[in-house]
């Protein structure tokens, strides 16, 4: 006798999106209270002005709530009707217990599948494509994804690396049927060869939760700190260059339409600049709106392009139903891209 098997949805499509940002804005001039640079150096090389850091009462564990219960109230659907959970993130504090089932715990609807997924910089392409994917088998009918990073905890603010880059927030969307699909097939890729250029020093420890701690502490006693990010800056933009073009170009053929139909470009915001190479050498056209949230966000790293697409919703830079190409890349190194349906611009906004 045969097994039962599902019957999916082959048009999937996202149905809402919700963000948070920290209610603490940083700025250059006092990340270089710590950071030997300034002001003019970090916008010249990556267009940051401003990034965002929790403060008070925030963590990764409300920022990720928040975002989620936008999310849901802008796709209009009830909580009970997310069917899974999907947690992109690398700066979690604990890998056991991971963090998805706390979340779905603190949203109410505690008992659904619920996983976290670790990949850098990439982990929102890489949980759309699953998200589509679960949703077209007919696992679930509606997927709830969420981005969240809080890079403050996990950064040494004296590296000249990686200090000035990086911001906390979360994003996510709902992932649903539609009458039109809504979602490429994803492209994705990674080459552990060169994954050390993107690395931590050592475990994530209980104690330290603010980049403060780590430049408080007596390092004559406590001489690591606490686990932080590491990058080489070069190896990576060199691998940027050789990999992103050809995953760009892998992506539009996948998805079926020609780069003259993207109307919307939302690459992770890793830097300004070669978000803006990027859509030259790829042929974009030349008044085709960039997502530029880092300039007052920051890297959020697997928050990122869920957050720059909410912005770019918000002030009308983008609308919903435009077709937008999504690129994702960083640790790992890894990658996964997609064009996809911008979904309708949210009411319950983080900004």
């Amino acid at each position: 006798m045969p097994l039962a098997t599902t019957v999916g949805r082959p048009n999937v499509a996202m149905l809402g999106i919700g963000a948070y940002r920290p209610t603490r804005v940083v700025s250059n001039d006092e990340v270089c209270e710590v950071l030997d640079s300034t002001d003019e150096w970090i916008f010249e090389r990556s267009g940051i002005r401003n990034r965002r850091w929790i403060s008070g009462d925030e963590s990764a564990r409300t920022m990720a709530v928040a975002a989620a219960e936008r999310a849901i109230s802008n796709a209009g659907i009830a909580k009970e009707q997310v069917g899974a959970l999907i947690l992109a993130t690398g700066s979690w504090k604990t890998k056991i217990p991971h963090g998805a089932p706390v979340v779905a715990y603190d949203l109410g609807i505690n008992g659904i599948p619920a996983y976290d997924i670790a990949a850098g910089c990439g982990g929102f392409g890489y949980g759309l494509g699953i998200a589509a994917d679960t949703v077209r088998s007919g696992t679930a009918e509606y997927v709830l994804l969420i981005g969240v990073e809080t890079m403050s905890v996990v950064m040494d603010p004296t590296d000249r690396n990686t200090a000035f880059i990086f911001g906390d927030g979360a994003g996510a969307v709902i992932v649903g049927p539609s009458d039109v699909n809504g979602i490429s097939p994803t492209v994705w890729g990674s080459d552990g060869e060169n994954s050390a250029a993107i690395a931590q020093n050592y475990d994530i420890p209980e104690y330290m939760d603010r980049a403060q701690d780590y430049q408080n502490r007596d390092a004559a006693t406590d001489p690591v700190g606490r686990m932080v990010v590491t990058m080489e800056g070069p190896r990576v933009f060199r691998w940027a260059a050789i990999t992103l073009p050809k995953a760009l170009s892998a992506v539009i053929e996948r998805s079926g339409v020609d780069k003259s139909d993207i109307e919307v470009f939302i690459p992770h915001q890793a830097n300004a600049r070669i978000n803006e190479l990027m859509a030259r050498n790829l042929g974009l056209a030349d008044d085709i709106p960039i997502a530029n949230d880092i300039e007052n966000t920051g890297n959020t790293s697997a928050a990122s392009i869920p957050l720059a697409m909410e912005e770019m919703l918000v002030s009308g830079k983008a609308t919903g139903g435009q077709t937008a190409l999504l690129l994702g890349f960083g640790a790992g190194l890894s990658y996964a891209g997609a064009v996809v349906t911008l979904p309708p611009a949210p009411t319950v906004t983080s900004l």
